[in-house]
C-alpha cells in the first residue's frame, strides 16, 4: 500500500506543480490595463458613477487576486461635496475566471471611507440618483447585473445634513459588513459604528431589495443595541408617496432619561423617567408613528393602550392608556411645597423648560394610584399640554374614602408660572385631606371641600404671596383636636380668675362645621367658620396668612347650656402649633373682685403693674421662657402663689 500511494503521489504532485507553473504564467500574460477597465466598469454599473482615482493603483493576482485604487472619489449628487471618498477601494477577484481573461468582482472593501449625505428640503437626497442607478442595474432582465455579492466597510464616517432644518449628525467608526443581493433578492447590512459617544451594533434587512430601493413594498427588519437603547422593527416598507413603515416595535432601555438625552430628546422634568419597555404595532407615515396594542413600562408602572407620536416641527404624543396600579410618586419626589424645615414655603425656581418642547394628550386610568403619600383608588385623568400650557383633569378618583373632581393648570410666561385649580372633594375623611393637601392635622370628621384657588410665581413661595381664590369646607360628625372647649368653658364659668390651666390637649366634638375664606395676595380672610357640637358652638373671624403660615384670629366659643356662658378667644401663631388664649377683659369682667382693676389700665403709672398682674391671674400672656432660665423659675413662683 505504501509503495502504491507513493506511485499516485508523483503524478498529483507533478499535476499540482505544473498548475502553478500555468497560473505565475497566466498572471504575467494578463492585461492590467483591461483588468482595471473592467473592474472599474463593474463599480460603476453598481454606483452609476465614474471612478475618480487620484492615488496609485496596486494589482495582484497571486497568492491573493484583488485590485486596489488609492483616494478615490466618486463624483455626481449634485453637491459641491463629493457623495463617496475613499482612501483604499479594493475589489477582490474571482480566481477561475481570472485565469480565463474574465475580470468578476467577488467583494468589495471600502478603506476609511467618508460618506457625505445631503437632505434636501423636497425630501430628496444627493444620493437619489445613484439609488434609481441602483434600482435599475438590479432588475430582472438588466443588461449588467451585478455581479459582486459583498461589500465591507472599514473604519467609515458618515456625515448627514438636512438642508431644511440645518441639523447634522455623524457617524464615526464605521464597520459594516453590506451582503449585496447578487442572487437572491434579499439584502442586509450587519455591523457597529459610535455615534453621540456610544458604540452602536445595528442591523437591517430588506427581503425585497429592488422593491425597496423603487419605493414598492418591501419585508424589512431592523435591529439596533447600544448601552442606553435597544430598539427592534418587524415588518415591512415601502417609499411611494411617502416613507411608510407597518409591523411590530420593540424598545427597552434601563433610563429613558438618558435615552431622551443620548438622542437629543427634551427631558421632562426632573424626577422619574428611569427603566422604560414597550413593545406595539406600529403604523408610520413619514414623521407620525401610530401604535396600537401597546404594552408599556416606565418606572414600574405598566400600562396599555393606543399612543400616536408626530414630529412635524413640533413634537405631539397622544396616548389613551389604562393600568392596574400607577405609582406617579417619582414624578414629583423633587417638586416639594415645603422647604426642608417644613416651616416655610419652598423658594427654589421652577423648572418651566418642559412645558415648552413637547404637545401632549393623554387619557389614563387606573385601578388604583399613588402620588406620594395619597392613595387613590379608581382615577380617571386627562392631561392636555399645548404651546406652553399644561391642562390636568380628574374626571373622578376615589380618594379619602370619599370622590374628588377638579382640574389644575399651568401656563408659563417666561420663568412664571400660572396656576389655577378647582377641585371638590366629595364625603372624604377630612383629618387624611387637610392634612396632606393644607397641613392642618387636627380636624377630623367626614365632609366636602371645595377649592377654587389663583397663583402667579416663579417658586413655590412665590405662588403663595399671589394666592387669590376661595375654599370652603363643610364637616359633620368628628373633631378639633389640641383643645377641649367644654372643659374649658366649665371651668371658666366657676372660675373666671382660674387662668386657662392647661386646656392645650384634648378635642373638642362636633356635629357640623362650617369654614368658608376667601384669599387674596395670599391672606386667608373668614367669612364664615362655625363649629356646632354637642355641648359648645364655636365661631371665628379673621385673618390667616399663607406665605408665613400664621393665624390671627378671633373667636367666640359658649356653652350649649341654660347658662349660655361665652368666652370670647384669640389664636395666633404658627398653623401646625397655634397659641390659643381667652380674652384677659372678658375674664375680669365676669370677676366682681377684678373688674375695677379695669379702670386701673387707664393710669399709666399703675398700667404695666396691673397689666402684668392680669397676664399672671389669666394665663394670656406670652408662652413662658424654658425652664432653666430664671424668667422661667419666677414665672413658676408666682403662678403658685397666686
Amino acid at each position: 500500500m505504501a509503495q502504491g500511494m507513493k506511485r499516485l503521489g508523483t503524478p498529483i504532485a507533478a499535476l499540482l506543480g505544473v498548475a502553478l507553473i500555468a497560473l505565475i504564467a497566466s498572471s504575467w500574460l494578463i492585461n492590467r490595463d483591461a483588468l482595471r477597465k473592467a473592474v472599474e466598469a463593474q463599480i460603476r454599473d453598481v454606483t452609476g458613477l465614474e471612478l475618480n482615482v487620484a492615488g496609485s493603483i496596486d494589482i495582484s493576482v497571486l497568492p491573493a487576486s484583488y485590485i486596489s485604487f488609492h483616494d478615490v472619489g466618486l463624483e455626481g449628487g449634485g453637491t459641491s461635496t463629493p457623495a463617496l471618498q475613499v482612501d483604499v477601494l479594493t475589489a477582490n477577484l474571482r480566481l477561475l475566471p481570472l485565469l480565463l481573461q474574465r475580470f468578476e468582482i467577488a467583494d468589495l472593501t471600502l478603506l476609511r471611507p467618508r460618506i457625505h449625505v445631503s437632505l434636501k428640503p423636497d425630501g430628496e437626497s444627493n444620493w437619489t440618483p445613484f439609488i434609481q442607478t441602483i434600482a435599475r442595474t438590479m432588475k430582472p432582465g438588466a443588461e449588467n447585473q451585478v455581479s459582486f455579492s459583498e461589500i465591507r466597510i472599514q473604519d467609515g464616517v458618515l456625515d448627514y445634513e438636512d438642508t431644511a432644518t440645518h441639523a447634522t449628525e455623524k457617524l464615526e467608526d464605521i464597520d459594516l459588513s453590506l451582503a449585496w443581493p447578487s442572487i437572491s433578492r434579499s439584502f442586509a447590512a450587519t455591523g457597529q459604528f459610535d455615534w453621540r459617544g456610544e458604540r452602536v451594533d445595528g442591523s437591517i434587512s430588506f427581503s425585497d431589495f429592488v422593491a425597496a430601493l423603487s419605493g414598492d413594498r418591501s419585508g424589512l427588519k431592523v435591529r439596533i443595541a447600544s448601552a442606553p437603547l435597544k430598539l427592534a422593527f418587524d415588518g415591512s416598507v415601502a417609499n411611494r408617496t411617502s416613507p411608510m413603515m407597518e409591523g411590530t416595535l420593540t424598545v427597552d432601555s434601563p433610563s429613558l432619561r438618558n435615552a431622551l438625552r443620548w438622542t437629543g430628546q427634551p427631558q421632562p422634568g426632573s424626577g422619574g423617567f428611569g427603566r422604560f419597555a414597550l413593545k406595539a404595532r406600529a403604523n408610520v407615515v413619514g414623521a407620525s408613528i401610530a401604535l396600537t396594542n401597546v404594552n408599556v413600562e416606565l418606572d414600574g408602572n405598566a400600562a396599555e393602550g393606543v399612543m400616536t407620536y408626530a414630529n412635524n416641527g413640533r413634537q405631539t404624543l397622544q396616548a389613551t392608556l389604562a393600568a392596574d396600579a400607577l405609582d406617579f410618586t417619582p414624578y414629583i419626589s423633587t417638586f416639594r411645597l415645603l422647604a426642608s424645615g417644613a416651616r416655610d414655603w419652598n423658594r427654589q425656581l421652577f423648572d418651566l423648560n418642559g412645558l415648552s418642547t413637547t404637545d401632549l394628550d393623554m387619557r389614563l386610568s387606573a385601578a388604583k394610584l399613588t402620588v406620594g403619600p395619597t392613595k387613590l383608588g379608581r382615577t380617571a385623568i386627562g392631561a392636555n399640554l399645548r404651546n406652553g400650557t399644561l391642562a390636568l383633569s380628574v374626571g373622578e378618583a376615589q380618594v379619602y374614602g370619599g370622590i374628588a373632581k377638579g382640574s389644575f393648570g399651568i401656563a408659563r410666561s417666561d420663568t412664571v408660572a400660572d396656576i389655577k385649580a378647582q377641585f371638590q372633594f366629595t364625603d372624604v375623611d377630612l383629618q387624611a385631606c387637610a392634612t396632606e393637601l393644607f397641613g392642618l392635622n387636627k380636624l377630623s370628621g367626614r365632609g366636602n371641600i371645595n377649592v377654587s384657588l389663583l397663583a402667579s410665581g416663579s417658586s413655590p413661595f412665590g405662588l403663595v404671596q399671589s394666592l387669590d381664590g376661595s375654599a370652603t369646607v363643610t364637616g359633620h360628625d368628628g373633631a378639633i383636636s389640641g383643645f377641649n372647649a367644654e372643659q374649658l368653658l366649665k371651668r371658666l364659668e366657676r372660675r373666671p380668675l382660674s387662668g386657662g390651666g392647661n386646656f392645650r390637649n384634648g378635642s373638642t366634638p362636633y356635629t357640623n362645621l362650617t369654614i368658608a375664606v376667601k384669599f387674596s395676595d395670599g391672606i386667608a380672610t373668614a367669612e364664615d367658620i362655625r363649629v356646632e357640637g354637642p355641648a359648645t358652638k364655636i365661631t371665628l373671624t379673621g385673618t390667616a396668612s399663607v406665605p408665613t403660615r400664621e393665624y390671627d384670629m378671633k373667636g367666640v366659643a359658649s356653652l350649649n347650656s341654660a347658662s349660655g356662658f361665652e368666652l370670647p378667644f384669640v389664636v395666633q401663631g404658627p398653623w401646625d402649633d397655634p397659641l390659643i388664649f381667652p380674652d384677659p377683659e372678658s375674664l375680669i369682667r365676669r370677676s366682681p373682685a377684678s373688674a375695677p382693676l379695669l379702670d386701673m389700665l387707664k393710669d399709666r403709672k399703675g398700667g404695666d403693674a396691673v397689666r402684668s398682674a392680669i397676664d399672671r391671674i389669666t394665663g394670656s400672656g406670652k408662652r413662658p421662657a424654658p425652664a432653666e432660665s430664671p424668667t422661667a423659675e419666677n414665672s413658676k413662683e408666682s403662678a403658685k402663689s397666686n
